[in-house]
């Protein structure tokens, strides 16, 4: 009787892991950083300096005090599979259990930045106050607010909605005001952060993913004229939508600015995942007459610039 063997396994987890990159919207929004030890101090958190004129010799400005520390966490999936299952395999179950484990390998840097981002209005960033709060402030900046809230009765619609079911017009206005706010942050000098953006993501729950959709591809009128949205798409910006399946928002959504050289989130990576095996010539398969197939890393996510990321609440 033949089996499968070791390499067959790592040749198809390989091969499955190629294909499948992932949630195209996770380099989009995070940084991905190589670690070399337990945990790493990022320390660069705040803006560089404007230009100014040369009088008097450079004025050197260093970082802030301010910082973040990121642990690296173990992670690991292990599937166990019976060796009669192996002898038995007709319809190559075992093959799209390594794919599958593949998968879960790829989209776990979205599990994590999607449990980052839902914890973002109640867990502090670098600045000591929450990723998504209203009352930011650093040096020269004044108070800042990244947590906003839009009230759609106001708005000028054609078709009013919920605050779980806005209008296209509504989510188009309350998408605008997100990006305006963005756009308007300044950093502790008092100087803007965002002047040069021009993409955005708008990343919702499953529930408005249709209707924000609609929002950003559609030129639609309010009150007679063209909304907001379609003229800053006509200068320019670009707005991508991203659904999160995990997200238990119901009147929420957040929009990132995804062109910064600096993300609004963190991967931090001490290993890359790798792929090891108690096979069949194991000491667990003689005691339990089974296999191991199991994948781990080192790795972690953390917040960054919280001037990159807005935080909508319909009212």
């Amino acid at each position: 009787m033949e089996y499968i063997t070791q390499r067959d396994v790592i040749g198809r987890y390989f091969n499955a892991l190629k294909q499948d990159t992932g949630a195209a919207w996770v380099p989009q929004i995070s940084n991905l950083f190589q670690s070399d030890q337990a945990s790493e101090r990022y320390a660069w958190l705040n803006q560089s300096p404007q230009m100014r004129e040369w009088v008097g010799g450079r004025n050197a400005k260093g970082f802030k005090e301010n910082n973040i520390l990121v642990e690296n966490t173990h992670f690991e999936a292990t599937i166990d599979i019976l060796k009669r299952h192996l002898r038995r395999d007709k319809t190559g179950q075992l093959e799209v259990r390594i794919a599958e484990l593949a998968q879960r390998t790829n989209s776990h840097w979205a599990y994590l930045l999607s449990t980052l981002i839902a914890n973002g209005a109640a867990t502090a960033c670098y600045d000591g106050q929450y990723f998504f709060d209203t009352d930011h402030s650093e040096g020269s900046s004044g108070t800042q607010d990244n947590d906003i809230s839009v009230d759609i009765s106001a708005v000028a619609a054609s078709v009013h909605g919920s605050t779980t079911a806005p209008s296209v017009e509504e989510m188009q206005i309350a998408i605008m005001q997100a990006i305006q706010a963005i756009v308007g942050f300044v950093d502790d000098q008092g100087e803007p952060m965002n002047a040069d953006a021009r993409r955005f993501l708008v990343f919702v729950p499953v529930t408005l993913w249709l209707t924000a959709l609609n929002a950003v591809a559609t030129p639609l009128q309010v009150d007679g004229s063209q909304t907001a949205l379609q003229g800053a798409r006509q200068q320019g910006f670009a707005i991508d939508v991203a659904p999160d399946p995990r997200s238990s928002w119901t009147a929420n959504f957040a929009v990132f600015r995804t062109d910064g050289a600096v993300k609004p989130l963190i991967r931090q990576e001490e290993t890359e995942p790798t792929l090891g095996m108690k096979w069949l010539d194991s000491e667990y398969c003689f005691d339990n007459d089974a296999v191991q197939i199991g994948v781990d890393s080192w790795r972690n996510v953390a917040y960054g610039y919280w001037q990159s990321a807005c935080l909508v609440t319909l009212a």
